[in-house]
């Protein structure tokens, strides 16, 4: 067999990696339980452009139209609580959001799997696109238990998202300030519900499907493996972490949720939300993707997906968190201080470079 050059390997790695398929959102989300009793959601948002979001505040009262195929008039709806959130493409939805009864929805890319109902003249007045379920549930339902029954109440549709320019395949976790959290699915134009103990996201396959392949991993522990003794001989491991040993380091989805479990329960307990919300950020620093990691092809064009931003949410206290690409500063919204009886949707930007202080002065 002909060996590799040294030449020919970094080649080769970037001959393979650039076989990868078309791109998609490739979400991570976590849930972390202080011991003062909140609850901490947090993901993060992958893309290979920029989609351009902001956090932006909705007002209680704010009226949505249900957005359908053929352009009718779908679902008519108020919103009966304050929502803070992330959006895109400067659309007034959430990709992820909390409302101020402490609860949270995230949208999570599910390409290959979403399969959305049928609208038809019967029931169009019940229907919404895709990226509008999360600021429905938000606006509308103080906790899981009635997101859930708002969710088989509504009609999710084939609707082409025009930035995009397609309809954007889509799942869905909603977490309130209990620690009660589910998966919502559309798959095969039916609303599947799956409980979610773990507080686990990634994208596809389905979220069952993830949960059996933990069983891939029931090897995995926190503490190192011992020396095992072979004839007298003692074999060691390798320095620290050998009790994690096989834990999948790529970023396809599978690999994700698995380290995403592995990470979020194995975390040290903290006492605080302050302290549940930096930890957060700490563990899915372990699933920023740099520009360059995971690229494919687009109308011809490589393109590089990269991790967007990170967001963080205290359902207990209402504050929600986040940092982008541009800026890891952590940025907070705090809930219990906004006005949400204004009348039209607020912006607060994103956008902005790091900021980094120069500290090499002496102190005057």
């Amino acid at each position: 067999m002909k060996r590799l050059s040294r030449v020919s390997v970094p080649a080769l790695i970037v001959a393979l990696l650039g076989l990868g398929a078309s791109m998609g959102f490739a979400c991570t989300g976590i849930t972390l339980k202080p011991q003062d009793g909140a609850i901490v959601f947090a993901r993060t948002l992958e893309f290979a452009m920029d989609m351009k979001s902001n956090c932006i505040v909705i007002p209680r009262g704010k009226q949505y139209v249900g957005t359908t195929s053929n352009g009718a008039p779908g679902k008519k709806w108020t919103t009966k609580y304050g929502v803070v959130g992330i959006n895109a493409f400067s659309m007034p939805v959430t990709m992820d959001g909390m409302n101020e009864q402490g609860l949270q929805v995230g949208l999570f890319y599910f390409p290959g799997y979403a399969g959305y109902q049928t609208v038809t003249p019967e029931n169009v007045d019940r229907s919404i696109a895709p990226w509008e379920f999360g600021v429905f549930l938000l606006g509308t339902c103080a906790n899981v238990d009635e997101a859930v029954i708002a969710a088989k109440d509504v009609v999710v549709g084939d609707v082409v998202q025009k930035e995009m320019g397609i309809v954007p395949p889509a799942h869905f976790i909603v977490t309130d300030a209990s620690g009660k959290c589910v998966v919502l699915e559309h798959i095969n134009g039916e609303l599947k519900i799956y409980e979610n103990p773990l507080g686990v996201m990634a994208n596809s396959p389905s979220f069952d499907w993830h949960l059996t392949n933990l069983s891939n991993y029931v090897n995995l522990t926190i503490n190192n493996v011992p020396q095992v003794n072979l004839h007298g001989d003692a074999i060691k491991s390798f320095g620290q972490g050998s009790g994690m040993r096989g834990l999948p380091g790529d970023f396809t989805p599978p690999s994700r949720f698995v380290r995403a479990v592995a990470f979020a329960h194995s975390a040290l307990p903290v006492a605080t939300a302050d302290e549940g919300i930096l930890q957060a950020f700490h563990i899915l620093n372990q699933f920023d993707i740099p520009k360059g990691a995971v690229r494919g092809v687009e109308g011809g064009q490589t393109v590089a997906e990269y991790t967007l931003w990170t967001a963080a949410a205290d359902l207990k206290n209402r504050r929600y968190y986040f940092r982008t690409f541009d800026n890891s500063r952590i940025r907070m919204v705090d809930l219990t201080k906004v006005n949400f009886d204004v009348p039209e949707i607020r912006t607060i930007s994103m956008q902005g470079a790091e900021q980094v202080e120069d500290v090499s002065a002496p102190v005057k």
